[in-house]
């Protein structure tokens, strides 16, 4: 196992091999999320008066944060759609794909024109590509993470699928930090005008440097074996409902705390910030920091989820992160940006450790010939509901009550369910992939 013997591969694969694979990874998924991420970051601070400048304050906030929330819509298709093709065709092809269809719906919307060009097209057009958005980043954790479980070695997978995970905070990083520099680099009216445009257009660059990366990797060493051995399943994710209904309940579950979690500490935290007046570059900072702080938190919690379980990790760290909100907005409030600083970090240090831990958990809970499609699905469908609704409905609620703490019990309620996801099905560390 020290040596990465793969798991069904019948052989040991060299640690040169297993970080090709892990790099693709990393960097894939960095790249897609630091696309979907930019347009967050964007319709939280500037999309407003670009493609709604006709609503005021929160409203016009509130409707770019809807075109925002399309994407989740999107997702679940993305799930079922790469999802289906993933397990009858590959996972390599279709993370190719769908890097590729993230990075050009961004380019476009770095050239959109806005409202005032081209009135009330700009923000349809805007939506449909958040939709595209969404769709393509719908197909890129599950395959991600399970080309990096079925290549690595079974004892440290925990570990290992992890690393994956760690493309949110760095895409979530990259995306903040190139709006900040973009924003400090000219004057306000020339960020508002066309600067907040140059990051969008610079995924470019990115988008194939991870495409280069994506196809020198081999395929999974247990879709090979699995299509050697018998057909493709004819509907992958039909079969994952009927032999994985509670799976796929318990991947849902699992998801929705986690998912709402990170988008409350990060988008969220935006829209707050601007609300009580706290400097958007003290909120961008903190979100930063925090970024670095979770990269490490991720690989720390599939390391533990290695020598204690995948359960007792993730349990441990959502119910943590649900007492974190009680404490959580306060601090944020002090517009202190020590405090702010510690609300985000600790924040997301909880979240890193429980997305940390349940990456192998999902990957275990199915069988290779459906596992792409219950993956993908499980994951995106709470994805919908949480990542869609969590900016959107705190923001409602914040302009509806001018108060953050119906947003903390929403988020400790679903971190509640993420318990319950964990806890529905038998723990998964000594499962075979095979």
């Amino acid at each position: 196992m020290a040596d990465g013997v793969r798991e069904g591969a019948g052989g040991a694969v060299g640690r040169g091999p297993l970080m090709r694979v892990v790099s693709a990874g990393v960097i894939g998924t960095t790249v897609e999320f630091y696309d979907f991420f930019l347009y967050g970051a964007a319709a939280a601070t500037i999309f407003g008066p670009v493609f709604f400048p006709q609503a005021d304050g929160l409203v016009g906030v509130l409707l770019a944060l809807v075109t925002y929330a399309v994407g989740f819509v999107a997702r679940p298709l993305g799930g079922v759609v790469f999802g289906h093709f993933g397990d009858r065709v590959g996972r390599k092809k279709l993370l190719a794909v769908s890097l590729l269809l993230m990075g050009v719906s961004s380019f476009l919307i770095g050239i959109l024109p806005g409202y005032a060009e081209i009135g009330v097209v700009a923000p349809v057009l805007l939506t449909l590509l958040r939709l595209v958005q969404g769709f393509a980043l719908g197909g890129e954790f599950g395959g991600a993470v399970l080309l990096v479980a079925e290549h690595g070695p079974a004892r440290q997978r925990g570990f290992w699928t992890a690393t994956p995970q760690t493309g949110g905070p760095l895409g979530n990083l990259l995306a903040t930090a190139a709006l900040a520099a973009t924003a400090y680099s000219m004057s306000s009216a020339d960020y508002t005008s066309w600067g907040w445009r140059i990051p969008f257009l610079a995924s470019v660059v990115l988008v194939l440097v991870g495409l280069w990366v994506r196809l020198r990797v081999a395929e999974s060493p247990l879709f090979a074996e699995v299509k050697r051995e018998a057909r493709p399943e004819r509907a992958p994710l039909v079969t994952a409902f009927r032999r994985h209904p509670r799976q796929l309940f318990s991947v849902f579950a699992a998801r929705v705390g986690e998912n709402a979690a990170f988008y409350v500490f990060t988008i969220f935290l935006l829209v707050y910030a601007n609300h009580i007046g706290l400097p958007a570059g003290a909120a961008t900072v903190a979100v930063t920091v925090g970024s670095v702080v979770q990269v490490l938190a991720m690989l720390a919690g599939g390391a533990l989820s290695d020598r204690l379980g995948r359960r007792p990790v993730a349990v441990v760290a959502a119910v943590l992160a649900a007492g974190w909100t009680a404490v959580f907005f306060p601090l944020v409030a002090t517009k202190d940006q020590m405090w702010v600083l510690l609300a985000v970090g600790v924040g997301l240090l909880l979240h890193g450790l429980l997305t940390g831990a349940q990456a192998a958990f999902y990957a275990e809970l199915f069988d290779t010939t459906v596992r792409y499609s219950g993956v993908s699905v499980g994951y995106q469908a709470a994805t919908m509901l949480a990542g869609a609704a969590a900016p959107l409905v705190g923001t409602q609620l914040l302009r509806s009550t001018g108060s953050p703490a119906p947003v903390a019990w929403l988020l400790a309620a679903c971190l509640g369910l993420t318990v319950v996801g964990m806890l529905i099905v038998p723990e998964t560390r000594r499962s075979q992939l095979r």
